[in-house]
């Protein structure tokens, strides 16, 4: 990995762009002839993308970070999220130190708009469905320390009549690279059978991570000064629903059954001293499956762009990509 970025009349930057979401924003930028860019990121690149220089640098301290021309663009998409898996200082240290070190690196280099990834969790976990008008009620650290970067970036968009802000607001995401809830479903579902954790109805608001770029770069050539939007699709799909979109692009024979809440809440509970121990056994992660993200994407809908129906057509590209293997 390069140490120092080469002198270029402007660039992009990508922070946190090592990973899943990242790589394919980069992949994008490369395929729409952006220009020079960068991914700045603590790890090694999951996925290399051919032309970007990738600079090795944590983002909660960015002070050795130089670049002697203009960046007029940044993403954050830099942050500490799993939840549970941290710390509660964890969440604070990464995300409020790193978008504060961020905001930084753009008023030292004349950017003109950041595009910084949050989170729904910043809304809480909810039955009732949120839009981006809702109040925030963030219950994890995460979510708390998302809400005050946000903070940050606002301000430093007050701060000149010139800068602009996007901030979006991703529910779950999916796709090729993921490795996450979507893709531990398939796997059991390839495996045979799938088990609902508490109940089939909860809803997990969710989207896929090309339509989450297509929404971020079309929200980025906007003049707003400042655009906020959730990203998730229309529908707010239950695991149900997920299941059986799963079912009818993939795995047709797959088998599902309910194990009831009250089994479950006991299995946490069985396995909290295993928490507590750090053998990495998290039972706030089960409880967590039977809780709601019912989250609308109005600003998405305001401006023309696709949101509904979009769960099946997204998984078949995604199994398509992967040659079925979903991962």
């Amino acid at each position: 990995m390069s140490s120092k970025p080469p002198l270029l009349q402007e660039a992009t930057f990508v922070f946190g762009g090592a990973g899943f979401v990242g790589t394919h924003l980069l992949e994008r930028l490369r395929r729409n002839g952006a220009g020079a860019l960068f991914c700045v990121d603590a790890q090694a690149p999951v996925q290399a993308v051919a032309g970007v220089t990738y600079l090795k640098h944590d983002v909660r301290d960015l002070s050795s970070l130089r670049f002697e021309q203009a960046v007029p663009l940044v993403f954050n998409l830099a942050a500490v999220h799993t939840t549970p898996g941290h710390a509660p200082w964890e969440y604070y240290d990464s995300n409020v130190r790193g978008a504060i070190q961020i905001a930084r690196f753009a008023r030292a280099h004349q950017t003109q708009k950041i595009c910084f990834t949050s989170s729904i969790s910043i809304y809480g976990p909810t039955e009732d469905p949120k839009d981006e008008q809702s109040i925030p009620a963030p219950s994890s650290d995460y979510g708390r320390s998302k809400l005050m970067a946000e903070q940050i970036f606002t301000d430093w968009a007050a701060e000149v009549d010139a800068r602009s802000l996007v901030i979006s607001k991703p529910a779950v995401v999916f796709g090729r690279g993921e490795g996450g809830n979507f893709t531990r479903l398939a796997r059991l579902l390839k495996g045979g059978f799938f088990v609902y954790p508490g109940r089939k109805d909860t809803i997990k608001s969710c989207i896929y991570v090309e339509d989450l770029i297509d929404w971020m770069l079309f929200a980025t050539q906007k003049p707003e000064k400042m655009i906020v939007f959730n990203g998730a699709f229309h529908e707010r799909y239950t695991i149900e629903a997920i299941v059986e979109a799963f079912r009818k692009v993939a795995f047709p024979n797959a088998k599902s059954f309910v194990l009831s809440a009250r089994v479950l809440k006991l299995l946490a509970g069985l396995l909290r001293p295993l928490s507590a121990a750090g053998l990495g056994v998290h039972p706030e992660r089960i409880e967590k499956l039977m809780v709601s993200n019912n989250i609308l994407p109005g600003w998405a809908v305001e401006n023309g762009l696709p949101t509904r129906e979009r769960l099946t057509q997204s998984l078949t590209l995604w199994r398509d990509a992967t040659k079925g293997e979903f991962h």
